[in-house]
């Protein structure tokens, strides 16, 4: 099958989608204090939605995970342009649940989760529309485990975040629990999954194991399971960083510390893998599989030593380009298609709004995937926690095709705010087509009129418009 062909399926199957999300949205939107029975008659044809959240987990690494690509991917569809809005956890995990880039929902870096109004999330507007919520694993960064997560009836949230042996929020109840996170977790869920034997509400489950996050600790009988071999790739073995920023020229992993990081990855990701199953095996033993939204990403990409950088919160691709799959074969995204459009974790909320019937947020900025809508670029972002130290914060115009990147004096504060004079201090440029690795900083050295022919101005006032939206 050709790629026009896949494509031409991807689109029928999304504006099928979008034929019965229509149906769907002729539901009187609910009212915030709409009577409870009111709720649940209203939400009862609605579909589940299944949210799995990886952390760290860059592309390249589908080997660990054939069986979730034989459900989302082949009876799904693939986002090949999969994105998120900031490389870093609580800001991408924060956009996931709002539908909002971290500027506005303001959960700039790792340590400000209480920033995020819990007022615009979508398990907010789920649960009000008469959906059980239910979240198991990690949930923000610098969460309190004393603290309840907002809007979700059921809950085991992993804090500190670790692989064995985990301390956990257990519905309102802190206590340690032996074993496996991330088996810990799958086995949650399906316990929450198999209430809807009985309960016949819709549901909303955030399901996001710690899995494939440093240290990368496999479990046990997966802890030497071989792995393909991986010989880096261009951006990994790149000898001249000089048209690269101070702290890429100043990067020192190599390609056997990429290899040590990938293996251990792809070890912990098996894992990952055998959860998925169990949550499809389980929709299908309930007769859910069908009218189930199932959204799976990861929260950030990862670099394994690429331009020498071992981590994430950098502009290149490695970082902010991850694995995005959907599939929902009641809303017509079952047929194994492939979509190139460009997706991002800010479009997931404003999907769920719309494939549940719910009135879309002003406050997104981000687009529903049902349809065919398109855009031609998003904004990427990320920020420096406190003054000095690298990256500096950065923003990005980032399309399919080409790549502007500026850097500033700026950072956050102790409450996660912006400070600094914002002064442009490196600026880069890449031509995807013909450059995928990101290996020649066409700003290095560029003439004003080199700028001029490659559409820099443009593409500055474009970044300065989104930046100031």
């Amino acid at each position: 099958m050709s790629p026009s062909d896949r494509w031409d399926l991807g689109r029928r199957g999304f504006l099928a989608g979008a034929t019965a999300v229509a149906a769907a949205a002729t539901v009187p939107a609910l009212a915030h204090r709409a009577d409870a029975a009111e709720v649940s008659d209203a939400a009862a044809n609605r579909p589940n939605i299944l949210v799995i959240l990886t952390d760290d987990q860059p592309l390249e690494t589908e080997w660990a995970t054939p069986r979730t690509v034989d459900w989302l991917v082949d009876g799904g569809v693939r986002f090949s342009h999969g994105h998120v809005a900031t490389p870093l956890c609580a800001p991408s995990r924060s956009s996931v649940f709002s539908g909002r880039h971290a500027r506005h929902h303001g959960v700039r870096d790792n340590s400000s989760p209480y920033n995020l109004d819990q007022s615009t999330t979508v398990q907010r507007h789920l649960q009000d529309a008469g959906y059980r919520t239910g979240l198991f694993g990690k949930y923000l960064n610098a969460w309190h485990n004393t603290d309840n997560p907002p809007h979700f009836e059921e809950w085991l949230l992993n804090d500190p975040v670790t692989y064995n042996n985990g301390t956990y929020n257990d519905n309102g109840t802190v206590r340690a629990i032996p074993g496996y996170s991330t088996t810990v977790v799958r086995e949650r869920a399906l316990k929450f999954l198999d209430k809807a034997a009985t309960d016949p509400r819709p549901w909303f489950a955030f399901v996001a194991p710690k899995a494939p996050h440093a240290p990368n600790t496999p479990e046990p009988k997966y802890a030497n399971t071989p792995v393909p071999e991986w010989n880096g790739r261009p951006s990994v073995t790149e000898t001249d960083r000089s048209d690269k920023p101070p702290y890429i020229q100043n990067a020192n992993r190599t390609l056997d510390d990429g290899r040590t990081v990938r293996r251990n990855q792809l070890r912990t990701l098996l894992s990952v893998d055998d959860t998925v199953q169990a949550l499809h095996d389980k929709l299908a033993d309930l007769g859910q599989l069908r009218n189930t939204l199932v959204f799976y990403l990861g929260d950030n990409g990862y670099s394994w030593s690429d331009h020498g950088w071992g981590a994430k919160s950098v502009p290149y691709r490695p970082a902010v380009e991850v694995p995005f799959y959907v599939s929902w074969p009641a809303g017509g995204l079952g047929a194994g298609t492939v979509d190139d459009r460009l997706a991002a974790n800010i479009d997931i909320a404003p999907t769920i709004l719309d494939a549940a019937g719910i009135a879309p947020s002003p406050l997104h900025d981000g687009q529903s995937l049902l349809g065919n809508a398109r855009r031609d670029h998003l904004l990427v972002e990320w920020w420096h926690r406190g003054p000095g130290g690298n990256p500096h914060t950065w923003s990005s115009y980032k399309s399919t095709t080409e790549q502007y990147v500026e850097y500033y004096t700026l950072h956050t504060d102790d409450n996660g705010q912006q400070v600094g004079t914002g002064e442009v201090v490196f600026r880069e440029y890449y031509d995807l087509v013909k450059d995928p690795y990101q290996l020649t900083n066409l700003l290095y050295g560029a003439t004003p009129a080199d700028e001029r022919r490659l559409g820099i101005p443009a593409l500055a006032a474009k970044l300065a418009a989104d930046r100031a939206a």
